[in-house]
């Protein structure tokens, strides 16, 4: 059955601002490496290696953003409409709780970690710096992503699309003064890249703040603290998100690694795939989403039935991004290659890899897009073991196997990764149809 106008409107108007806040965070991305890439190799090398760092020890609390988001939807559906911020007060509790300890030891240990991951002195010396800020503000990353879960729960996803554009602009005129020395400011090359960066996430925090307080109060902001249920529903929710993001992060190195073995070329050629498959999943992330806040609030109002039927509706909606989006991928490989990959072999080498990729986009996308929904569900201990289970006990061993040990090369370990995403999506597609999510509280 078709989605109908209404539904489809409702899924883009939730989904289109997630979409364009992730799509300016990679624009933000590539700008930040430009301009580090200009102060040399190393400091190119040790900025992306602590910025790796950064993206698992933040895994540890960004998982609040799901259990937000799934709680401020279910209590928008039930109509409890003045309760809908008050597992936000709980996550941005938590992430102060934990994210500011923690960021502190991650700082003052950031030079032992980098010399310990990093033989280069000189690359140690550029990101060691630059590892040591960042860290210190995981508690506001923390905080950022509580607001997002919230904002998205609550259809508000907009204000987060709004914010996020703010911090993003703020970051690139940041940086540039501080790594470069403009404005009367001294350059701090590496340092100021960081230090703008956290000013920015900063900013985004305060932000979020006077949005809350404006716009939220009505919610319960500020009004009062979770009870212990509440609580433990929360962690409850965003424990097992959290390690499934830290796991992930951690599988990706891990791949690295093993590629790594197998060849220069092909650590080459992997490195662009895994960047061209991140992005091309963009849509299916801000659509999963969408379906997440549709699914907790169809659960709300106790009707399990329109739940269901939304995460379908996401799926479908989702169809003709993911065929536009493959397309190109399947049938013209090389030339998506040539703006990455400048000689013939490496992109002959990377050609029939990325012809997977573009075959296997819908399916995979219909996969993170259920699997949004069941974190939307409260199913964040099903998804966890999917997850972790999937990526470090079947494929990442089948790897090893087929690249280091067996000798087949980049296209086994691809076809091995596609496979791995293939099987995974259809455990989440069983386990929708399932329907045993429909009494999980939250």
């Amino acid at each position: 059955m078709a989605v109908t106008p209404e539904r489809r409107r409702r899924i883009l108007g939730i989904a289109l601002p997630i979409i364009g806040a992730m799509t300016s965070q990679n624009i933000l991305n590539l700008v930040d490496t430009a301009m580090v890439g200009a102060l040399g190799a190393a400091a190119l090398a040790g900025v992306g290696m602590a910025s790796f760092l950064h993206f698992m020890a933040v895994g540890g609390i960004t998982g609040l953003s799901s259990a937000v988001q799934a709680m401020a939807a279910r209590r928008q559906g039930e109509g409890r409409v003045d309760e809908s911020a008050v597992p936000l007060n709980g996550g941005l509790l938590i992430a102060l709780t934990i994210g500011l300890p923690l960021g502190v030891l991650l700082c003052m240990a950031s030079p032992a970690i980098m010399s310990l991951l990093v033989d280069d002195p000189t690359v140690v010396e550029e990101g060691a710096p630059y590892m040591a800020l960042r860290m210190l503000a995981i508690w506001a990353v923390g905080m950022n992503f509580s607001f997002r879960g919230f904002w998205n729960g609550t259809d508000r996803s907009r204000l987060y699309l709004y914010t996020l554009l703010v911090m993003h602009v703020a970051n690139v005129l940041l940086n540039y003064v501080l790594i470069f020395g403009k404005l009367g400011f001294p350059a701090m090359g590496t340092s100021g890249a960081a230090l703008g960066t956290v000013i920015a996430t900063l900013l985004g925090t305060t932000i979020y703040f006077v949005l809350a307080w404006r716009e939220a109060r009505p919610n319960g902001f500020m009004a009062r603290m979770p009870g212990r249920a509440q609580m433990g529903s929360l962690m409850k929710l965003g424990i097992p998100a959290s390690i499934q993001q830290f796991m992930f992060a951690a599988g990706f190195t891990a791949l690295f690694w093993i590629i790594a073995q197998v060849g220069t070329a092909e650590m080459a050629v992997a490195n662009v795939l895994i960047n061209i498959t991140l992005v091309a999943v963009l849509p299916a992330i801000g659509l999963g989403l969408a379906a997440a806040t549709l699914v907790g609030q169809a659960l709300g109002r106790a009707d399990p039935v329109d739940a269901h039927a939304w995460a379908w509706d996401v799926v479908k909606v989702a169809a003709l991004i993911f065929i536009a989006l493959g397309l190109p991928m399947l049938l013209a490989p090389q030339w998506v290659l040539s703006a990455f990959l400048h000689t013939d072999e490496l992109r002959q080498l990377g050609q029939l890899p990325l012809q997977m990729v573009g075959a296997g986009i819908v399916l995979d996308g219909t996969g993170l897009i259920l699997m949004q929904a069941l974190l939307g569900a409260g199913a964040a201990g099903l998804v966890m073991r999917i997850g972790i289970g999937m990526q470090w006990l079947l494929f990442l061993p089948i790897a090893y196997v087929l690249g280091p040990v067996a000798g087949f090369g980049l296209l086994a370990i691809w076809g091995a990764f596609m496979g791995y995403r293939f099987l995974q999506a259809a455990l989440f597609c069983w386990y929708w149809e399932r329907r045993g999510w429909t009494g999980i509280q939250v």
